[in-house]
């Protein structure tokens, strides 16, 4: 774990490579509604970044487990790569970019959510969430063709 610090530098001087992941089920999205800066109060995907000297495999597995409360028993689809651009982050006056890998991954039950990164979940059809005024424009960009 990296200390305030590193993190804040790190944040402020170069891009966050992410891991974001669609949560599937019966033609519906999970998106949650995010607790922190970035995109704090949208709703968005459930993800988060990798480590260093994480592999994306370990990494996702790790995500779906921290954010979804789910082990990953199949391969995740892959949607895209992506870049978020943000005027905030998690600290005052500082900007931050993230290049972003997309998932989809499809369950037949629904998890036990967690709520430390996002206050509520909605499960939207892609219609619903490109029309929806509460879902992030960069959550709206894995649907757009």
């Amino acid at each position: 774990m990296l200390d305030d610090t590193t993190f804040k530098t790190i944040i402020d001087s170069a891009p966050l490579i992410s891991i974001d992941i669609l949560l599937k089920k019966d033609n519906k999205f999970l998106l949650g509604r995010r607790v922190n800066k970035p995109a704090q109060g949208y709703f968005f995907s459930t993800g988060g970044r990798i480590n260093k000297n994480e592999s994306i495999d370990n990494a996702m597995a790790r995500v779906a487990l921290n954010e979804l409360n789910i082990e990953l028993e199949s391969i995740p689809k892959f949607i895209g790569v992506f870049e978020h651009f943000y005027d905030d982050s998690i600290y005052e006056n500082v900007s931050t970019h993230y290049v972003d890998i997309a998932y989809e991954y499809e369950v037949k039950e629904i998890p036990d959510l967690p709520t430390e990164q996002h206050s509520e979940y909605k499960w939207f059809t892609i219609d619903e969430l490109l029309e929806s005024k509460q879902v992030h424009k960069y959550t709206k960009d894995y649907f757009r063709n």
